[in-house]
Parts: structure tokens; sequence; C-alpha cells
């Protein structure tokens, strides 16, 4: 009993040290050891989240072999913080320095938890903001312009929207925007373009949420269609991998594209999406990347209430 107490005591002092220090490989192999998983049953954890990944593939990051570096990569590598029992980003910081080859920082990608606490932050920031989840506006059609610049990051986004009153006296929207991982809400702002102003803006620091009243020059009666563009400035967070958007209800068309402004561009770019927030990932399909226009876009005819987005890989 004693022998077991120490060896157990050895592994967590390892783990520690790898954690605080790495590099990932070692922070891996010391976490699995300290837990006593075999790779199957890890693999079996993960497919709980959503993320397939192989034996082999667990076995060579954790030999140093080879590095996550692919969005569904990096989520795998949240979901192993959860199911290895680590403190949030203990693991994903490792891999967010930086790239060995490149000197460019590799991009954090959102995981399950993250979206769930933001779906819960965006709740109450609407409760705040006395606005019921639809604000009493059915969407016709969205177009969404997301622009990743030179150092791999988020700089912002330009939203146009038509839609339409189903009950009287509606006179503004509120936008939502969920900055990267490590995102500095305080200095994202929100601008009106066209026919709209800004009014109340409050943010969730903890979940990098935003929500953004717009608001119009009319009360809308039933029925009554409005047209309107505005824009949210960020650049705040670190290298980007993906962008997502989630609704809340079924609606109209809705286009979303990702202008890269970097010289270099990603390697392959995917769609996908997901039922719920904490629900896993479906719905992936390869999307050609313009190297002319440097850009990517999906469009979706009827979006229904869920998540939908793009991600890409960078070499």
């Amino acid at each position: 009993m004693r022998h077991g107490t120490q060896h157990a005591d050895v592994a967590a002092a390892e783990l520690e040290t790898a954690l605080r220090g790495g590099p990932f490989h070692v922070a891996l192999r010391a976490a699995i050891t300290a837990r006593g998983l075999p790779l199957q049953r890890v693999q079996h954890h993960l497919t709980r989240y959503g993320v397939k990944v192989g034996v082999t593939s667990l076995s060579y990051w954790q030999q140093g072999a080879r590095r996550p570096q692919r969005a569904e990569s990096l989520r795998a590598v949240r979901a192993l913080e959860e199911i290895l029992q680590l403190p949030d980003e203990s693991l994903i910081r490792l891999l967010t320095t930086v790239d060995d080859r490149t000197g460019a920082e590799r991009p954090a990608v959102r995981s399950y938890r993250s979206l769930v606490e933001a779906s819960g932050a965006v709740e109450k920031l609407l409760a705040e903001l006395d606005s019921p989840l639809d604000g009493g506006l059915l969407a016709l059609g969205q177009h969404e312009r997301v622009r990743i610049g030179a150092g791999r990051e988020l700089l912002g986004r330009d939203c146009r929207h038509i839609v339409r009153a189903h009950r009287d006296g509606v006179d503004r929207y509120v936008a939502v925007h969920h900055g990267d991982p490590g995102c500095a809400p305080e200095r994202i702002t929100v601008h009106a373009l066209e026919n709209c102003r800004t009014g109340r803006v409050l943010r969730h620091h903890e979940t990098g949420v935003l929500v953004a009243e717009l608001l119009f020059d009319t009360r809308l009666r039933a029925g009554d269609t409005f047209l309107f563009r505005y824009g949210v400035e960020d650049g705040t967070a670190g290298a980007s991998g993906e962008y997502v958007r989630g609704f809340g209800f079924s609606g109209g068309q809705y286009a979303l594209e990702v202008r890269f402004a970097g010289e270099e561009l990603p390697v392959r770019c995917h769609r996908f999406t997901q039922h719920s927030a904490a629900a896993p990932r479906s719905g992936h399909r390869e999307l050609p990347l313009s190297h002319c226009h440097r850009s990517v876009h999906l469009v979706e005819q009827r979006v229904r209430s869920g998540i939908v987005g793009i991600a890409w890989d960078w070499e």
C-alpha cells in the first residue's frame, strides 16, 4: 500500500512539473500515467465528446512523434483536459505558444465547455437587457463577412441583416459577439453602419461574450421588414482557427464569408454544424478556398436552430 501511495505521489509531482513547463507530449504522458488510463480508454472517452482520434495518434502525441495542429485535434486536446481532470487551458497552453517552424502563434479553438458557458452568458446578458431570445424579429437573410488579420487573429466582422417583425413595437436588434479564447472584451467595439445606431453594450469577461443593442429609427409593426448593417472590431486575441455562429431559431438564408489578410493562407477549410453548444460536431464538408480572393464561404439556404461555422487549418 505504501509503495502504491509513493508511486501516486511521484506521478502527481511529475504531472505538476510537466504542466508548468511542458513540453506538451511530456505533460500529456504524465497526465495519462497519473490517471492510470490505457489509451483505448482515453479514446473511448473522447468519442463521448464527439471527437474522433485514433489510439495511434494518441500514442504519437504522448511520444512527441506528432503534435496536434488541426482544428479537430485541438478540440481533442480541450476534451482531454476534462477527461484527465486537468485545469482549463493547461494542455492547450503548451500548444498555443509559438510554432517552432514559422514563429506564428498556433490557433486556440473553443471547447464544448466554453461554448456551453458562452451560451449561458448570452442568456444572462439578454435578461439584463430585458430582451427576448428572438427580439420579435424573424431573420429573412444574413450576410456575414469575417476578417482574419495578418497575424491570423480575428480582426472583426461586418453583418448585414434583413428581418421581419412578427409583433408590433419592435425597435431594436441585439447583436452577439463571442471572441476567440484570450480576447479582451473591454477592447472590442460595435459600430452601427446602416439604418441603426448603437445602444447599450454589455460584456461577460470570463467567456469573451459581448451583446449590443442596435436601435432602429422606427417602431416596426407586425409584418414590417427592415434592413440594417453593423460591424464588430476585435483583434484582441491570438491566432484564430474557426468562426462559429449560433441560431436560437430557424430562419432564412445565411451566408458566411471569411477573408484572410496575411501572406499565408490556410491549407484547408471545412464547414461544420452542431445541434446545440453541448452537442458533438457533425455535417463536416471541405470548402474550396479562393486563393485569388483569399476567402472561403458557405451559404445555408435556410438555417436551423443550432450552430454553423467554418474551421481552417494553418500549416
